[in-house]
């Protein structure tokens, strides 16, 4: 710390022994800059203030009718864009600053000369924006406003109609696309159906559903032959043991069973709704309201046959017995029997058409899972086309609804709260401030170049610091003793610079003093 305080000493030294060249300097400087603070031009600034006003009565009502585009970042985004090169040289034809420019460099001067000096200042939450721009000619900077007005609410305008058409167009050329994919993808769906016609079916089951109901109808088919053939040898064996027995036996045969006696249609009746028994019993429970109704009916239907059994035996016993011709249960029976054959042929050959039915299903079997798989990729396709197609269409009229909606409402109101207006009174520059940075910046100048003469031309006041610097052994010091005029002559040189320096402050401490009161003679 010692080391680096006699440095600064050391160092003050010197430059205190080139102290009258930095004068010199710090009074030119001094001059210079105060001369220029003088001499720059007063600028003059225009303002503009707009108030986007983003709300309208119609977009509430047309939500999800119309798309609703975030008015608000649309005109943040438009404020931020403004100052664009385009509008810039609209900027400059609107506001008459091309008048004076005669080569391409000077348009090229002013165009730069505009994008840094416009400012374009907002307040996000009130949606306020206030447009400023200065230069030396008020009327100029007021005209450089209002023509920035004009192009900052017609911008808005043309962007949003600008945005309605491309889009409206992109879509119209999708949706041409998209019906040629559909005409295309109708026609391969169409085409496969032709070829593959017998294969189709038309409840939409897939080959192993189908197969698996042909299965079901064949073996229910199976079960309803199996029965008719029952009944039928029953009957068979029944009318056998009638024509076999002599008249003899008719006591006997009063006092068999009930199925003795035939009763057709009845029997008919409880035979389909078994069957239809057995189908709701494959699909359903037994609580389920069908089946119980089914059952109730069928034993409504076997007590009504006990009870026309009962009749026909007490008929058989009122009746004489006959000869030759056989007796009346004999022909009933045959009658059955007929039925019967009748029912069993019928059966069998439904049998035979669901068996080749399954037949062929089942070779069809093999080929199925590829043509089901290309039926799926085409309707697959088809249906992506299609709600993409109803998808566009919508959003077509979305968009014109959209575009309508803006016409009619506008994307925003702009209200111009004050209108562009120049301020009577200079804004710039702050000759205070820039004749105290000029007096800084010459005391700062004259201190520099002290230093730098004495980094020049170096001079050494301590032999230690010379024994340092040259590295060499120092073998004594002379030392110079001041007479009275010596110091009476350091005495009068120090107030010469005290007053010097004292003089540079001082002029721009009166220069300052003076500029205030001028600037507060303006104001009042």
């Amino acid at each position: 710390m010692d080391a680096l305080i006699a440095q600064i000493f050391s160092i003050a030294k010197r430059m205190w022994k080139y102290r009258w060249p930095g004068l010199l300097v710090a009074w030119v400087a001094g001059a210079i800059g105060a001369a220029v603070v003088v001499v720059m031009p007063d600028r003059y600034e225009a303002s503009a203030r707009i108030y986007v006003d983003t709300q309208s009565i119609l977009k509430p009502l047309m939500s999800g009718l119309a798309v609703q585009p975030n008015v608000e970042q649309q005109v943040v985004m438009l404020s931020r864009t403004l100052i664009s090169r385009p509008n810039l040289e609209k900027l400059v034809r609107m506001a008459d600053l091309d008048l004076k420019n005669q080569t391409k460099a000077e348009q090229e001067a002013t165009i730069e000369m505009l994008s840094k000096t416009l400012s374009i200042q907002s307040t996000a939450r009130d949606n306020l924006y206030t447009l400023a721009y200065r230069d030396r000619d008020p009327e100029t900077a007021k005209r450089v406003v209002q023509a920035l007005v004009s192009i900052f609410v017609e911008s808005s305008l043309g962007a949003s109609r600008k945005d309605t058409a491309t889009a409206t167009t992109f879509i119209n050329e999708q949706i041409k696309s998209y019906e040629g994919k559909l005409e295309e993808a109708e026609s391969r769906l169409k085409e496969f159906r032709l070829r593959n016609i017998q294969t189709m079916a038309a409840d939409g089951k897939d080959s192993a559903g189908r197969l698996a109901e042909m299965s079901a109808q064949l073996d229910r088919a199976r079960l309803e032959l199996r029965e008719a053939q029952n009944a039928r040898d029953a009957a068979k064996q029944q009318l056998a043991g009638e024509r076999a027995g002599a008249s003899g036996q008719l006591p006997n045969l009063l006092q068999e069973p009930g199925q003795s006696f035939a009763t057709p249609e009845i029997d008919a009746r409880i035979d389909g709704l078994r069957r239809n028994l057995d189908g709701l019993l494959q699909r359903f429970t037994e609580q389920h309201p069908d089946i119980i109704s089914t059952r109730k009916l069928i034993k409504d239907l076997e007590e009504q046959k006990r009870k026309e059994v009962a009749e026909l035996r007490k008929a058989a016993l009122a009746a004489p017995p006959t000869t030759g011709g056989g007796n009346l249960v004999q022909q009933d029976m045959s009658r059955m029997l007929a039925a019967a054959e009748v029912q069993v042929a019928g059966l069998r050959a439904r049998v035979d058409e669901y068996s080749a039915r399954y037949a062929q299903a089942v070779a069809a079997l093999k080929t199925a899972p590829q043509l089901e798989a290309e039926a799926a990729q085409l309707n697959r396709d088809y249906a992506i086309h299609k709600k993409n197609y109803e998808d566009l269409v919508a959003r077509r009229e979305s968009a014109a609804m959209s575009g309508e909606l803006d016409v009619a409402s506008g994307v925003a109101d702009f209200r111009l709260i004050d209108p562009p207006r120049a301020s009577p009174k200079p804004v710039a520059p702050n000759r205070l401030l820039l004749l105290l940075g000029a007096m800084l910046a010459a005391i700062a100048a004259g201190l520099f170049a002290a230093f730098a003469a004495s980094q020049l031309r170096p001079v050494f006041h301590d032999a230690s610091e010379l024994r340092f610097r040259t590295e060499l052994p120092v073998l004594g010091v002379v030392s110079m003793l001041s007479s009275e005029a010596d110091k009476r002559r350091e005495r009068v040189d120090l107030i010469r610079f005290a007053a010097g320096s004292s003089g540079l402050v001082g002029v721009f401490v009166l220069g300052l003093a003076a500029m205030a009161i001028m600037m507060s003679r303006q104001v009042g």
